[in-house]
């Protein structure tokens, strides 16, 4: 198997499991709480690996700005889900994020890529976009989504570069976890005086699990990061959509239009040329 097949695999798996960690997010009475215990849960798993693994040396500089992106991306995120729909919200927050990872990788960094997989790369971030036309998305809900895209595009290249910069894969994702735990977890405690731990503890059995999963997850997206490049990668990813959309049909109750189905279609689509080279 190639080191690119093997990441694509890694990144479209990836992609599932991360729209099952923002539905349990999405479902929680307290959106801040259940994402600072999603993170706590993922640092407190891998606190012990610390002393498994040397510290990211040569990477702490990108392990710091992306400790930082993540506060900002966390408070996006929360603030949108709060003002909208899971399925209205994560398409739009997940499909602009492709678009300027490709944007900053191709144009700035001078990674490359096919003509196959730009377009595909197009085909699928604007298929994401495209599935919240119709739905209920007021300006504020908008905004935040579209800043949580943002913050997205930027702990993805920041993270790609990080973990080809430390001493191993595995040292960079243990550190990444375990240090973002601790900033959410201190971050919303301080926005909320401390309020937010009672909610943790109400929602602690969800969060476990959405815990776990983001290891998984986004230690797949890490891994795969360190074997192929960013942006048809990083697009790749975002076919967790379609595993979203079902979430909403059979747990959230939400209808598939014609619209959507064609959107569905443009983002598996874009897939196919991204894989094709």
């Amino acid at each position: 198997m190639s080191d690119w097949t093997l990441a694509a695999g890694l990144m479209i798996a990836s992609g599932s499991i991360h729209a099952i960690v923002n539905g349990i997010v999405k479902s929680g009475r307290s959106k801040m709480a259940a994402r600072a215990a999603t993170d706590g849960t993922s640092a407190l798993l891998l606190l012990p690996a610390t002393v498994l693994v040397p510290w990211p040396t040569g990477a702490v500089g990108w392990l710091a700005a992306s400790a930082a992106i993540h506060g900002l991306y966390l408070i996006a995120l929360v603030k949108a889900y709060e003002r909208a729909d899971f399925s209205a919200a994560y398409p739009v927050l997940r499909g602009v994020a492709p678009l300027l990872t490709a944007l900053v990788t191709l144009a700035w960094l001078g990674e490359r890529a096919t003509t196959a997989q730009i377009a595909g790369i197009a085909l699928l971030g604007g298929g994401m976009v495209g599935l919240a036309i119709g739905r209920h998305l007021d300006r504020a809900a908008l905004g935040w989504a579209v800043l949580t895209g943002r913050c997205t595009a930027a702990y993805t290249v920041i993270d790609a570069q990080g973990v080809r910069a430390a001493p191993s894969v595995a040292s960079y994702i243990v550190w990444c976890f375990v240090v973002m735990g601790v900033v959410v977890v201190a971050q919303f405690a301080t926005m909320t005086r401390g309020r937010v731990f009672a909610d943790m503890r109400a929602q602690w059995r969800p969060a476990a699990v959405a815990g776990a999963l983001s290891i998984v997850t986004y230690g797949m997206a890490l891994y795969a990061f360190s074997l192929g490049p960013t942006a048809p990668l990083a697009a790749l990813r975002e076919t967790g959509m379609v595993t979203a959309l079902l979430i909403g049909v059979v747990f959230l109750g939400e209808r598939v239009t014609r619209r959507r189905a064609a959107a569905v279609g443009a983002i598996l689509i874009g897939a196919a040329l991204i894989l094709s080279r």
